[in-house]
C-alpha cells in the first residue's frame, strides 16, 4: 500500500446539498431553483428529488421547539489557538463569519410541546461542526444544568469528527461529555439523539451515540472512519448504503429513521411518553 495516498485525499467533507444565491437555493441533486420561502414550507427538503439540504443550528432548533421558546446558553464561549496550530486564528474567523456562530455548537433550554427541554444543535458551517474543547464545554455545561433540574435532554449531531487543531484537547472532550451524559442518565433523566448527515468521527464514537433513544434523518451518513479511509484499509470496494442511517439501523444502533418534517411531533410524543 502506498501509505502516503491513504494520508492524502483521506477529506470526507460530504458535498453541501444546496448552493445559495440571495434568495434562492439550487439544490445539488437535482439542480432546481428554490426559493427559500418556499423550502422553509418544505422544511428544507428539495420538493422535486426529496434530497435534504443542510440547515443551520438555529434553524434545526426552530424546527423543533415550540415558537419562541428558546434561551441560549453560553453564547460567549470561544475556541482560542491553545496549541499555537497554524493559521487555525484565521479558520476560526473564517468559520465565525460562514456560520454567524461563535461556535460549532448553539445550545439552550426550551419547550417540546411544552415540555421544558435542554437541547443542543451542531452546525456545519463552523468548521465542519467540528468538536473543540468550547464544544465539549459547552455540551457538558448543559447536561449539567440539565441534570440538576431533572430535564431531557434533546442533541442535534452533525460533525467530521474531533478538532486536530486542537490536538488531544478536542479528543478530551468525547470522555468529558460521555461523563455527563451518564450523570445524566443515571439521575433518570431522558436523552435523544437526532443524528444528521454527515455524524462522524470523535462525535460518532461519543455523545452521538450515547442516547436513551437515537433517530436520524433518511440518508444521514453516521460512521467513526471515512469510507475513502476504511477502502484503502481494506482494499477493497463498500457497497453504495455503507455508513447511511438505513443500513446502520439495520445494525441495530439506531431506533428510527424520522422524516424532518415528523421530527418535532416524534420527539414531543417521546418526551409525553416518558415524563408521564
Amino acid at each position: 500500500m502506498n501509505l502516503r495516498s491513504f494520508f492524502l485525499k483521506a477529506n470526507n467533507a460530504p458535498e453541501k446539498s444546496g448552493m445559495r444565491f440571495g434568495r434562492h437555493i439550487v439544490c445539488k441533486g437535482c439542480g432546481r431553483q428554490l426559493s427559500v420561502a418556499r423550502l422553509r414550507r418544505e422544511y428544507f427538503v428539495c420538493p422535486a428529488c426529496g434530497r435534504y439540504i443542510t440547515v443551520r443550528a438555529r434553524r434545526r432548533i426552530l424546527l423543533l421547539t415550540d415558537r419562541r421558546s428558546f434561551v441560549e446558553h453560553d453564547r460567549d464561549l470561544i475556541s482560542r489557538n491553545i496549541l499555537a496550530f497554524p493559521h487555525y486564528d484565521e479558520k476560526l474567523e473564517t468559520a465565525r463569519a460562514n456560520s454567524r456562530e461563535n461556535e460549532a455548537v448553539v445550545c439552550g433550554t426550551a419547550a417540546v410541546d411544552g415540555h421544558p427541554v435542554c437541547i443542543f444543535a451542531m452546525d456545519a458551517n463552523f468548521m465542519m461542526g467540528s468538536m473543540g474543547t468550547v464544544v465539549g464545554e459547552k455540551i457538558t455545561r448543559l447536561f449539567e444544568y440539565a441534570t440538576e433540574r431533572h430535564l431531557p435532554v434533546i442533541g442535534v449531531t452533525v460533525s467530521g469528527g474531533a478538532r486536530m487543531q486542537e490536538g488531544m484537547f478536542s479528543l478530551l472532550q468525547m470522555s468529558k461529555v460521555s461523563a455527563a451524559v451518564k450523570r445524566h442518565s443515571d439521575g433518570g433523566n431522558l436523552y435523544i439523539v437526532l443524528l444528521t448527515d454527515p455524524t462522524t468521527g470523535g462525535v460518532d464514537a461519543s455523545f452521538a451515540m450515547l442516547g436513551d433513544i437515537t433517530l436520524a434523518e433518511p440518508g444521514a451518513r453516521v460512521g467513526f472512519a471515512g469510507p475513502r479511509v476504511i477502502e484503502k484499509s481494506l482494499n477493497q470496494a463498500l457497497p453504495k448504503d455503507f455508513q447511511r442511517a438505513e443500513q446502520v439501523q439495520r445494525c441495530g444502533f439506531i431506533d428510527a429513521i424520522v422524516p424532518r418534517r415528523e421530527q418535532r411531533e416524534c420527539i414531543a410524543k417521546l418526551i409525553g411518553w416518558h415524563t408521564e
